[in-house]
């Protein structure tokens, strides 16, 4: 059986080698790239399993090598760690927009990040393996097709991060119900990755604005969290 790969796109050679060591000692194969244009081309040419990206790089930063993975059909699935030094919550708002699935600030432990590697790479083999009764969710003109991984809105197909992706089915699966904020990070990470819960709130705005005129398919219940309207 093959090793999992990691790619680690970070511009410290010091972080890189902590990184790649504590995720050797684990068994995965980890690729490296000092700058974001090596990065990207790696990422695309080695198609690996998983990629831990920091967003302060020199020449293209993390958020544009975040938002060209996402745009390529190559890499726009692949499971994305993002590290940042920054303490502004915008960076990690704008990332997760950007299609990141999680995110670690520095300084950070060796422990807790491979910890969170192998959870989201336990997850895609959980999803990949796991057969869906149903497979197709029809909410007004609002359609979401699993086997396709699509969304379209009135006819019209609409990108999805896998995270979005992941959240709207757990609502739309259930009209009417009301899923607490803790729940849907459930429905984000699988619960094996740490998620805060007011980073739902940045999921559903991003959500319903892909919705446009049927962004109201998703109510906010004030101070417990989120449901599709009946």
């Amino acid at each position: 059986m093959s090793k999992e790969t990691v790619l680690v796109i970070e511009d410290e050679p010091d972080i890189v080698e902590l990184i790649q060591y504590s995720l050797e000692r684990e068994g995965y194969l980890v690729l490296t790239a000092l700058d974001g244009e090596r990065g990207l081309s790696d990422a695309i040419a080695r198609e690996p399993d998983l990629i831990v990206l920091d967003l302060m790089l020199p020449g293209i930063d993390g958020l544009e090598v975040c938002r060209r993975l996402r745009d390529n059909e190559a890499t726009a699935a692949t499971p994305l760690i993002m590290l940042t030094a920054k303490s502004e919550e915008t960076d990690i708002v704008v990332g997760l927009e950007l299609g990141a699935d999680d995110y670690m600030t520095k300084p950070f432990s060796p422990r807790q990040l491979v910890a969170r590697v192998r959870a989201h790479l336990r997850r895609e083999a959980r999803s990949e393996s796991k057969k869906t009764v149903k497979t197709r969710i029809e909410r007004g003109d609002v359609v979401l097709d699993a086997e396709r991984h699509e969304l379209r809105v009135g006819g019209d197909l609409v990108e999805l991060t896998r995270a979005e992706f992941r959240l709207l089915w757990m609502l739309f699966s259930k009209p009417g119900r009301v899923f607490q904020r803790s729940e849907l990070v459930e429905s984000l990470t699988g619960g094996d990755a740490f998620i805060l819960e007011r980073n739902v709130d940045v999921h559903v705005s991003a959500v319903r604005k892909k919705l446009g005129a049927s962004g109201d398919l998703v109510v906010t219940i004030r101070g417990i969290g989120y449901k599709c309207r009946d």
